[in-house]
């Protein structure tokens, strides 16, 4: 399955050993999910992923970027126009997830609109039976 991750889950999914980010995360590194991204996308994680404040290991960082963009697909996403976002850090993944028509996981449903491709973590992981 292909999917869209934001970058909270990631963080969570690192963070936390047990828990649906974790699952996802999980899924991901084993190639159960691909993920779509853009240049933008990879370099917010690049950049969130990489604060001192959370501690993770730049090796752990490294292996995981370079397995996201070697088992993902990059796409070159058409920019949505007159689509307010409660925060623009997340157009990216929105136009991504739009552009390849495929599920936005993200544990911040209020900085998206209202769509039918976008998932809370819980949700996704329910309907897509990726739960423990």
């Amino acid at each position: 399955m292909i999917v869209v991750i934001d970058t909270n889950i990631l963080v969570s999914g690192l963070w936390k050993p047990a828990g649906n980010a974790s699952l996802l995360l999980t899924q991901i590194l084993n190639g159960s999910l691909r993920l779509c991204y853009d240049y933008r996308i990879i370099n917010e994680y690049k950049d969130v992923l990489n604060r001192p404040k959370f501690g993770f290991s730049p090796l752990l960082v490294s292996m995981l970027l370079d397995t996201i963009v070697y088992d993902g697909i990059s796409v070159m996403p058409t920019p949505l126009y007159g689509i307010e976002m409660t925060d623009e850090d997340d157009r990216p993944f929105f136009e991504v997830a739009k552009f390849c028509n495929v599920p936005l996981v993200t544990g911040n449903l209020k900085h998206f609109p209202e769509d039918p491709l976008v998932f809370a973590l819980s949700d996704f992981c329910k309907k897509h039976l990726l739960t423990k």
